[in-house]
């Protein structure tokens, strides 16, 4: 693996990026909100994703992991002005899984246009917490409790393996590893949550998926929508509608380690039947200390 990078360079992959998306970006703001996250991040996996079609495009996104050591992504970006506090519970989730799980690394979502977005928890491989007893971590969204059961008997209890926070949205993603469940098994998440059956083009995509993600909120019983991913080196297999957005963005996102570029393809479902499409693409791998539970992250 090569050196790490460092900030400037960092910054400027971003800059080039946005510009092939024609994302407005601002440099020197961006780099002074990375700052805000110390010294780690050009030792850190560093990833670039976006959303394909007019609705959800617009925007360029860049991951990032943070080591477990210290404050949790959402209480830096508190103490620097990044996020404004809040007494909704999505403020408070983090802090209090932090004091009931192991944590192997944290992660954030930062956009280029919205800046801050998104903290991630990453439980320890061989330590993940059980669906059930997440669920009654108390600001979790209470609509996660009535599919606990159904969960647990499609084999997902024991396979929570990230959680997301979308601090202005408002939702929480439960991350499943699902690399080993059978079709069907995944078929009947979507069945179980009320979801339309897929096309044949997305029930193949949703036979290779590793992960499957839903999304909840606090002021709804129902899922938003369910995420299916795939990491592939060959974005062409994502079954989305030709779009000059993701054609560009395949072919152009920079990276800094040898081979082939590494992707991480999504499908994204809704309750009414809609579909849209992500890809993410790996720009810096990390150092092995962070590597293994960030790589697994469907982004």
């Amino acid at each position: 693996m090569p050196e790490a990078i460092g900030l400037d360079k960092v910054c400027s992959a971003i800059e080039e990026t946005a510009r092939l998306l024609d994302v407005p970006c601002s440099p020197d703001r961006i780099s002074q909100d990375l700052k805000a996250f110390g010294d780690d991040l050009p030792d850190a996996h560093l990833v670039f994703s976006m959303a394909g079609g007019e609705r959800h495009g617009g925007e360029l996104d860049f991951d990032f992991s943070v080591p477990p050591r210290g404050a949790n992504p959402y209480a830096t970006a508190l103490a620097e002005g990044l996020v404004t506090e809040t007494d909704h519970p999505v403020g408070s989730l983090l802090s209090e899984v932090q004091d009931r799980f192991g944590i192997a690394s944290y992660g954030v979502e930062y956009g280029v246009v919205g800046g801050f977005k998104k903290s991630y928890a990453f439980f320890p491989l061989d330590d993940l917490p059980p669906l059930a007893k997440f669920a009654d971590v108390p600001s979790v969204p209470p609509a996660l409790a009535e599919y606990v059961d159904m969960l647990t008997g499609l084999g997902l209890d024991d396979k929570v393996s990230i959680i997301g926070l979308n601090y202005a949205k408002r939702t929480l993603n439960v991350y499943f590893a699902a690399a080993a469940l059978e079709t069907e098994a995944k078929l009947s998440v979507l069945r179980a949550f009320g979801f339309p059956e897929p096309d044949a083009a997305v029930s193949e995509f949703v036979e290779r998926s590793f992960s499957i993600y839903p999304t909840f909120n606090w002021d709804s019983t129902a899922a938003e929508r369910i995420c299916f991913s795939v990491k592939t080196q060959n974005p062409k297999e994502l079954p989305a509608p030709s779009d000059p957005g993701i054609e560009k963005f395949a072919s152009g996102v920079p990276q800094v380690y040898s081979g082939d570029r590494e992707f991480v393809s999504a499908v994204a479902l809704t309750p009414s039947g809609e579909a849209y499409y992500k890809l993410a693409a790996y720009f810096q791998k990390a150092r092995e200390s962070s590597k293994a539970a960030f790589a697994a992250k469907p982004h």
